[in-house]
């Protein structure tokens, strides 16, 4: 898929739709909205912005709650997460970027429940990808796309958003 035809604020909208209808859907209240650093961290922002959510917003970052050390390593710029100091209870709309094998988001709920038992998270990502591997997957999406063996998506931004697919010679597809 060329990335011209994935039009961000196109899937900003799509995300936006699928969220506010989860909300009704599930009877959220209140919601915190929580991004993971850094591009669900940037997405979060403008859903937060779009959705008129008073509550601040959540920033989460799950270096040290990842399984994969061993193949991608440390990174060297941990971020802080800011999160309230008690979830117990509340409803959660977590957000990502991308949505790929599922092991960001596992990390950021098991940092999440460390925090507190929430009531409930709903899983929203501005783009879900094929390669899952563990049983997760988004309430919510801007877009699902299949890619081939060897390419990935990155978000660039934060401002303005972009979006870019590369094979694995890192250009751009």
């Amino acid at each position: 898929m060329p990335t011209a035809s994935l039009n961000i604020d196109i899937l900003l909208d799509n995300l936006e739709l699928a969220i506010r209808q989860q909300i009704g859907e599930r009877k959220l209240h209140n919601p915190l909205l929580i991004g993971i650093h850094s591009g669900g961290a940037w997405v979060a922002r403008h859903m937060h912005l779009r959705l008129g959510i008073s509550e601040p917003l959540g920033l989460l970052d799950i270096t040290f709650y990842r399984d994969d050390f061993s193949q991608i390593g440390m990174h060297p710029k941990v971020k802080t997460s800011q999160l309230p100091p008690h979830l117990e209870g509340r409803d959660i709309i977590l957000i990502d970027d991308v949505f790929y094998s599922g092991r960001t988001s596992r990390a950021a709920l098991n940092e999440i429940f460390d925090y507190g038992r929430p009531s409930q998270v709903v899983l929203a990502v501005l783009i879900e990808r094929n390669g899952r591997q563990i049983p997760l997957q988004p309430d919510c999406r801007g877009i699902r796309i299949d890619l081939a063996e060897g390419q990935r998506i990155k978000l660039t931004g934060p401002d303005p958003l972009g979006i870019e697919i590369q094979d694995l010679a890192g250009v751009a597809a």
